[in-house]
């Protein structure tokens, strides 16, 4: 076991003003198995990054541990190589039998090795990578979002892989990989930085005690800085007015006062603007104890959603429905029989490859909704009937189209301005990105906005695919709020297990 310490570590890109990371300082032990956790654009990904030695930082990082990064940069050349061709790029001085020992124990076939990088799916890539990664020894391993894309199946293999492992940080927004996995967290709070032993629930359930403790000492602090200003107030005038008594009196109407008076008068208020003095240096000392107890709450601002009432009470029916790409003669799936009525959240699940996301354009498809209206060669048979004249308002799990402008994306789908940028706000994106074009977003932050322009759009259903991928665990709470206090009516393909148990009234599977 050996230690990474971080010491005064700050880090900001060329060309933008503000740190990403500022004064950060923790110690770490290389055995831990290490759960990271912030908001999206605290700089989980670019401390990983620092820790790799990609780029130059002021601080220090000290550890004689050897480092190794997941996800492996894969080239455009790289899909058309044979996998186990990618070894001596990825990882040079492992050999094929140790990938192979991990490759059982992540459930891979070896076929893998010997087929062209491209054409595996997201979750064979994943665990091939996985497999790559943990192949050599005396390595403490940077594990960045390794469930995204990945269904049911292939995160419960990658969990159960990684319970068995130690000696890594894990960056994940998945609830139950995080709880699974991990024995200690790190946590990029909002103007701090925590390490605490166990996973997220337990961390979670300490950050709720510990702000509801600040929270009640905020809330004293205010209560006794307004009794004292009040006080304070009370005795300057007092003081005041008692200094106006030492000069000017009429000695027909006070008889009983003289020159002598005065000191007494003097003195009398001396004692007054003392006691003034007293009370601002409480007020002081309140105000100090109460700055910096609200700074690391998670406010998660309340969404709003306004959900159109379709009159008919079943919007979409399919029954012993198959789908096919033309050209292509097997089937996606056959049979497939559900229906989502008024009020259901309706959650399609299945391996990946098996038709989920097929389903939702199928559907897009007969509604004439934008591009989908063409099908893109889709085909359907058996039946599939959806009820005509109905709003969508649509997420897809792809983000690559973004580009240009926010106000721009407003104009191009008729959203209102300012309330998408007011969601955006509550989403957690700062003022700053506004003036920035979309293709320079991170991928949490362009699902936001794909998220951001679903809410501000009024629809009878709500049809959303993969949405959840690259969200940070509080703007995924917040959603889960959202929708249960509003309760919409929806069609999603989601892989997130807390999110399904949370929102789902019903799950659908698709059997290949």
């Amino acid at each position: 076991m050996a230690q990474i310490q971080v010491n005064d570590l700050t880090f900001s890109y060329d060309g933008n003003a503000d740190d990403v990371l500022k004064d950060v300082t923790f110690n770490i032990d290389t055995d831990w198995k290490l759960g990271l956790i912030g908001r999206n654009g605290k700089g989980k990904t670019t401390l990983l990054n620092l820790l790799m030695g990609r780029y130059e930082y002021r601080g220090s990082i000290k550890t004689d541990t050897r480092f190794d990064y997941f996800p492996y940069q894969v080239s455009e050349s790289d899909l058309t190589q044979n996998t186990a061709d990618l070894f001596e790029k990825w990882k040079p001085q492992i050999e094929l039998w140790q990938v192979l020992i991990q490759m059982s124990d992540l459930k891979m076939d070896p076929e893998c090795l010997y087929r062209p990088f491209g054409t595996l799916s997201f979750g064979e890539r994943t665990r091939l990578m996985l497999a790559v990664l943990f192949a050599a020894d005396n390595e403490f391993l940077l594990i960045d979002e390794p469930t995204n894309h990945l269904d049911s199946r292939a995160r419960d293999i990658v969990k159960d892989y990684l319970v068995s492992k130690k000696g890594f940080i894990l960056v994940s927004h998945d609830r139950d990989l995080l709880d699974g996995v991990c024995d200690h967290v790190l946590v990029l709070n909002r103007s701090s930085i925590e390490v605490q032993t166990g996973n997220f629930s337990s961390w979670w359930e300490n950050k709720e005690k510990k702000d509801a403790f600040s929270q009640a000492e905020n809330e004293k602090h205010l209560k006794e800085i307004g009794k004292l200003r009040v006080a304070v107030d009370r005795s300057s005038r007092w003081a005041e007015k008692n200094e106006n008594t030492k000069i000017g009196f009429d000695p027909i109407k006070e008889p009983e006062r003289n020159i002598s008076t005065r000191s007494y008068i003097g003195a009398k208020t001396k004692k007054m603007q003392a006691r003034v003095k007293s009370y601002e240096k409480r007020i002081g000392r309140e105000i100090e104890e109460k700055e910096g107890l609200l700074q690391d709450i998670e406010k998660v601002s309340e969404l709003k959603l306004e959900p159109l009432r379709f009159h008919k009470e079943v919007l979409v029916n399919a029954y012993d429905m198959s789908l096919r790409y033309d050209g292509v003669s097997e089937e996606l799936f056959s049979g497939l029989r559900f229906q989502v009525k008024r009020g259901d959240r309706i959650i399609l699940s299945g391996d990946n490859g098996c038709g989920k996301s097929s389903v939702l354009k199928a559907i897009l498809k007969k509604l004439n909704y934008g591009d989908y209206a063409k099908g893109s060669g889709l085909l359907i048979s058996g039946d599939l009937d959806v009820s005509s004249g109905m709003k969508i308002s649509y997420v897809n799990q792809d983000t690559s189209f973004l580009s240009g402008s926010l106000r721009k994306l407003c104009e191009t789908q008729g959203l209102n301005e300012s309330l998408f940028l007011a969601v955006l706000r509550q989403l957690d994106i700062g003022r700053e990105q506004f003036a920035k074009n979309m293709e320079d977003f991170s991928e949490g932050q362009k699902k936001k906005v794909l998220i951001a322009a679903s809410l501000v759009t009024p629809a009878h259903l709500y049809i959303w695919d993969e949405p959840l991928n690259y969200i940070d665990v509080f703007s995924r709470m917040q959603i889960e709020k959202l929708i249960l206090k509003y309760e919409p009516t929806m069609l999603l393909v989601e892989h997130d297990i807390r999110f399904q148990e949370k929102v789902g009234t019903d799950i659908v599977n698709i059997c290949i």
